[in-house]
Parts: C-alpha cells; structure tokens; sequence
C-alpha cells in the first residue's frame, strides 16, 4: 500500500506530503520483505573508495523511491527500491554505476517512499498535522523537535486540530538534505520529556545516542501508536522524488502510516530519532527512516531532559 499521500487538514501537494511520529506529539510505512534481484558476480572485495563510486553514481542516477546505504560488512551498497521504480529504471542504476554496479544489492520493497504529515501525540499547522518527536531544552527555554519537512509547512503549531491550543512557533528548520525542525514551547510548563506508548504509559527518556544495526528498537505516532523492529542500515540516502534528497539516516523494518512523521525513534530511555519518511502499513510491515536525533541536538544546541 503506498502512503505517499498527506494525512490531514487542507489540500497540501501530493510531493509535500510527509510522515510523522511522536514523544508527546509525532512519525512511516509498510516493508515487504525485501528480495534480493539478480546481481552482477562479485569479484573481489569492493574497497571503500570502490563503494563511495557506487553510492554516488545511485544518487546521480537521480531516481525518485530508491534509497541507498554502504553495508560494510557485506562490501556492498544495499539500494531499497520501492514499487514506483521500474526494470528499466534499474538498469538505469546500474548503467550509471558501470564498473562499479557489481558493488550494487539491489532490494524491492513494497509501497512508496514518502513524506507524510501526522503524528504520534499530534501537533498541528495550517498545512497539516505532525507527531512531536522529543521534547528538548536549552537552559530555560523549551523545545520540541519534530520533522525538518513539517517545519517547513508552518510556523506556527498547536496540541489540537481545531488550533485553539497553542504549543509555539517554528525557531529552525532542515529539509531536504536532513530532515529536523525546532519548535519553540509557547507553555514552557507543558513540555514533557517522556515518549507516549498508546497504552496509557509513558517512557521516560534520559538520554540520546546512535543507532546500531541489528539494534532493537520502537517508534510512537498517533496514526499507529507504537511499534517495533530493528536498524537494518546506517547513513543511508532517500530520493522522495522532487528534488528531495535526504542523507544520513537511519534504516529500520519498523512500519509507520500517514501521520506518523516527525514522532521519535527510542530505544529505552534513550532518543534514536525522528520519523523522515518510508513505505508500507503497519499490516504487512513497513520499511522506515529516521533522522539520527544526536544530529539535530547538536545542531540546535539542545539536550533531553
């Protein structure tokens, strides 16, 4: 089932649409399992210079639904290609990468890779609705970190869908390229660092740090509330189509829906990410990526809490 469509308030474009998680307020899709295709035979180990050349030339080939990471330990750039992407656009890849398309895995996926607006405990603009990633702060001033692609759609947001509730303004914003956006609390007494789990529990969150692959690990948004899986791959690049490109995130087999963009990644007590975009339902799975939320804590100066 393909969730490149936007989950909420008024007419957004079809390219605009995004994904959304949540820690008090935001998170993507559905993974089939991916099946290897045909590939060139290896010959020899693919050296790291090797692998850099083929990543590059996926991204020059420019196709909009692929997504692309270096597995080190396999020698090979793993490029997750979704339902949108055909045979010959494939081929396109490849002929781009010449010599170096033996280092190319190519994986199928099903549904399209997209940016959706929603979210785990919702927030609100006049373009849509996020979930709200991590609650953050800077001394005494509150923030929450969502969605680089939701920040860019308003600037103003609120805790409920009729906009009566005010949660603050927009103080940063980082998509394409990266995918995190800075909201400045209104209410600085209304932030809660804690990560909602849909059963009337919180997790409490007491610290930040990178994922890991094989790593274990939960995402929340108000689309779907809370699921888990595992990180698959690191660094990896998507191409929504459109011109937006994003870099450095983290692969999971964790579904998401429409609406559960910006929401948080976690691991325990400890803040993973921010829901960027993915494939699928949370009925048949789902392949989804996060900004690495370390990134965007550094970026903005912040800290959990």
């Amino acid at each position: 089932m393909s969730i490149k469509r936007l989950s909420p308030l008024g007419g957004v474009p079809r390219r605009t649409r995004l994904i959304a998680v949540a820690s008090g307020l935001l998170a993507v899709s559905a993974l089939a399992t991916p099946t290897a295709m045909a590939q060139p035979a290896d010959v020899g180990r693919t050296t790291t210079t090797q692998l850099a050349q083929a990543g590059d030339a996926v991204r020059d080939a420019d196709v909009a639904g692929t997504a692309w990471y270096t597995d080190a330990k396999s020698g090979k750039v793993v490029v997750t290609v979704d339902k949108t992407v055909s045979a010959a656009e494939i081929a396109e890849i490849k002929e781009v990468a010449g010599d170096r398309a033996g280092a190319l895995r190519i994986e199928r996926t099903e549904g399209t890779f997209s940016k959706l607006i929603a979210g785990g405990e919702a927030i609100y603009t006049g373009g849509g609705r996020c979930s709200l990633g991590f609650n953050v702060r800077s001394g005494s001033t509150y923030y929450a970190l969502t969605a680089g692609h939701c920040t860019n759609i308003g600037s103003t947001w609120y805790t409920n869908s009729a906009q009566t509730a005010l949660l603050g303004s927009t103080a940063g914003s980082s998509f394409p390229g990266n995918d995190y956006g800075i909201i400045q609390h209104s209410n600085p007494s209304a932030a809660d660092g804690r990560v909602y789990l849909y059963n009337g529990t919180y997790q409490d969150i007491t610290g930040a740090g990178n994922a890991s692959v094989g790593q274990s690990v939960q995402r929340s948004g108000s689309t779907t509330g809370l699921h888990g899986g595992t990180v698959t791959g690191l660094n990896a690049t998507v191409n929504y189509g459109g011109g937006d490109i994003v870099s450095g995130l983290i692969q999971t087999n964790v579904c998401a829906e429409p609406g559960d963009s910006g929401g948080p990644l976690f691991a325990g007590s400890t803040a993973i990410g921010l829901t960027s975009g993915g494939s699928g339902n949370c009925s048949s799975g789902g392949t989804t990526f996060f900004q690495p939320v370390t990134e965007a804590l550094s970026v903005y100066g912040v800290s959990v809490f």
